[in-house]
C-alpha cells in the first residue's frame, strides 16, 4: 500500500496580495510598493505578505494593507489564488489576492514595514515588478473589467459626484477605446443617476454638471427585477 509522507504536506508558506485600484485624471491607478527588502529589493509590487501561522487569509489581508500603506477599513474581495511552485525564490509560497476599489483622494497613504515608497501608478504605466505580480495584476485587472461590463463597480473609483465625461474616460481607459459622446450618454441613459445643481469648480474650461450614483434606487430597481446594469 502507498504510503503518504504528510511532512510533505506540511511545509508551504501562504501569503496575501492587496491589489488596490483607484481612478485619477482619466487613468486606472494600482496602488504600488517598493520593495526595501530582498529578494527583488528595489522593484516595484503588489502590497503584499506573509500569513501568521494563526491567522485567516482575509485578516493577514487587512493587516498587511496597514502595515504597508497605511490604509485601513478596506473592503477587499478575494480575487484569485495563484500556486506555481517557482513564484517565490526562497520557497513554495501559495498566494491568494484580494482586490479593492477606492476613491483615491479620500485615502491617505504613508510607506511603512519593509515599503520603502508606495504610490499609485497608471496601470499601463507600471514597471516589470517583483514576483509575479506581473501575472496577479493582469488577472484581477480582469476581473475588474468583467465587473465594470455588468456591475456599477465604476462609481467605487469616481469621486462622490462626477461629471459624465469623467465617467468615459473611465471605461475607455479600463476597455482601451474610444467611445462616441453620444453612443456613451445612450448607453448610461437607463442608469438611476442624482442631477446636481452645481458644476465644476476651477476649472479652465466650460464647467461640466456634476452627478452622482442613485444606489437606493439602483438596489430597488435590481431587487424587482426591473433592471441589468450592463456596459458591455
Amino acid at each position: 500500500m502507498y504510503k503518504i509522507n504528510f511532512d510533505r504536506f506540511f511545509t508551504y508558506s501562504f501569503s496575501s496580495d492587496c491589489v488596490i485600484f483607484g481612478y485619477k485624471d482619466g487613468q486606472i491607478n494600482m496602488l504600488s510598493v517598493k520593495r526595501d527588502v530582498e529578494p527583488f529589493k528595489g522593484k516595484w509590487a503588489i502590497p503584499g505578505d506573509l500569513v501568521y501561522p494563526d491567522e485567516d487569509l482575509l485578516d493577514s489581508a487587512k493587516r498587511i494593507l496597514f502595515e504597508l500603506t497605511n490604509l485601513t477599513d478596506i473592503d477587499l474581495h478575494q480575487a484569485e489564488t495563484f500556486g506555481n511552485p517557482n513564484r517565490h525564490p526562497q520557497g513554495r509560497v501559495i498566494t491568494c489576492a484580494y482586490f479593492a476599489l477606492l476613491r483615491i483622494d479620500d485615502f491617505h497613504i504613508q510607506a511603512a514595514s519593509w515599503a520603502k515608497e508606495v504610490k499609485w501608478i497608471p496601470i499601463h504605466e507600471l514597471p516589470e515588478m517583483a514576483f509575479d505580480h506581473d501575472l496577479i495584476l493582469n488577472s484581477t485587472y480582469n476581473l475588474l473589467k468583467q465587473k465594470l461590463a455588468i456591475e456599477p463597480v465604476c462609481f467605487d473609483m469616481l469621486p462622490e459626484k462626477f461629471t459624465l465625461s469623467e465617467m468615459q474616460r473611465l471605461y475607455e481607459y479600463a476597455f482601451d477605446t474610444e467611445m462616441d459622446k453620444a453612443n456613451f450618454r445612450k448607453k448610461i441613459k437607463s442608469i438611476p443617476l442624482i442631477s446636481h445643481s452645481e458644476k465644476q469648480k476651477n476649472v479652465k474650461h466650460r464647467p461640466a454638471s456634476l452627478f452622482s450614483f442613485d444606489e437606493i434606487t439602483y438596489e430597488k430597481l435590481v431587487a424587482e427585477n426591473h433592471y441589468s446594469f450592463k456596459m458591455y
